[in-house]
């Protein structure tokens, strides 16, 4: 059956899938652009040369001649800038895959649909498997950082919330404690590194983003307290920062590295959040048995 002879609502779905084939297409060229690995880069393009492939064998079915998206591809190279092209990838292959299935719809007019999205995930799949990104290969560190500010900074908070009860003191005795934390954090990892690690990774760059991530989130985490007067209004803040955090970071590791979010989400913030109403008690019991008023 000819395209022009099908129902309008299968035309505009073969439509659609053309526009996404030219969209990707593009945003993998312009990110291959940029990209500084040699080796990164010849994976991107061949990626490129995937979608442009399929853009065609939809061209020839529709007979159109369809422009990208530039908002959409300039999303996605900015995405690309700030957060790693792994994760613009398999964000932009996501998206993909929730378009493909509505190929069900089509596989009446198309009996080789089947097939040929196989043969496009395998090789897709393939070219990204071949991408080496850097900040990926130090997420462990990244994780180390983040993790143990989070479960050990907001448990911290929560107890000096509670000793202290004044926003002033608490920020400047958590700065103070997270600071020297990560400091602590970022040498650790250098020496295991050194000693345990298996050449894959510089022990001085796996410190910089361990220490790096433990600041980042000691300053999320307290800046709360600079902001009210409120004690409990700026726990509150924090754990709600402890959250988005959690929720963030976890959706971006978990996408770039094909893992369950679910599962690692609750994980983190159920040993987060146990710590911090443990502090709570630690806190109150402090304050109640030595009997210290600030």
């Amino acid at each position: 059956m000819k395209f022009s002879e099908m129902p309008i609502d299968i035309q505009k779905k073969v439509i659609a899938f053309q526009r996404d084939e030219v969209n990707s297409a593009l945003i993998y060229r312009k990110i291959a652009g940029f990209v500084k690995e040699e080796s990164n880069s010849r994976a991107i393009l061949s990626i490129a040369d995937e979608e442009e492939k399929h853009a065609r064998r939809w061209e020839a079915e529709t007979g159109l001649r369809i422009k990208p998206d530039m908002a959409k591809v300039r999303l996605f190279v900015c995405i690309a800038r700030v957060l790693g092209i792994t994760f613009a990838i398999k964000q932009l292959e996501n998206a993909e895959s929730e378009a493909q299935d509505g190929y069900a719809a089509v596989r009446e007019y198309y009996p080789d649909i089947g097939t040929i999205i196989d043969e496009e995930h395998a090789h897709e799949q393939f070219f990204i498997g071949l991408i080496d990104e850097e900040r990926l290969r130090y997420a462990g560190s990244v994780v180390l950082g983040l993790n143990d500010a989070l479960v050990e900074l907001t448990g911290a908070l929560a107890g000096f919330t509670f000793a202290f009860q004044n926003t002033r003191l608490i920020a400047m005795t958590g700065l103070i404690t997270g600071i020297s934390a990560a400091f602590s954090m970022a040498s650790s990892e250098y020496l295991s590194q050194r000693s345990d690690g298996d050449g894959s990774v510089s022990p001085g760059k796996s410190a910089l983003y361990t220490g790096g991530a433990y600041i980042l989130t000691v300053i999320l985490l307290v800046l709360p307290f600079f902001l009210t007067t409120n004690f409990i209004l700026a726990l509150g803040m924090t754990l709600t920062v402890v959250i988005l955090i959690i929720v963030g970071f976890n959706y971006y590791l978990c996408t770039a590295r094909d893992l369950p979010f679910k599962k690692h989400f609750l994980e983190m913030l159920a040993v987060s959040l146990g710590v911090t109403v443990l502090s709570f008690g630690v806190g109150i019991a402090v304050k109640y048995f030595l009997g210290v008023e600030i």
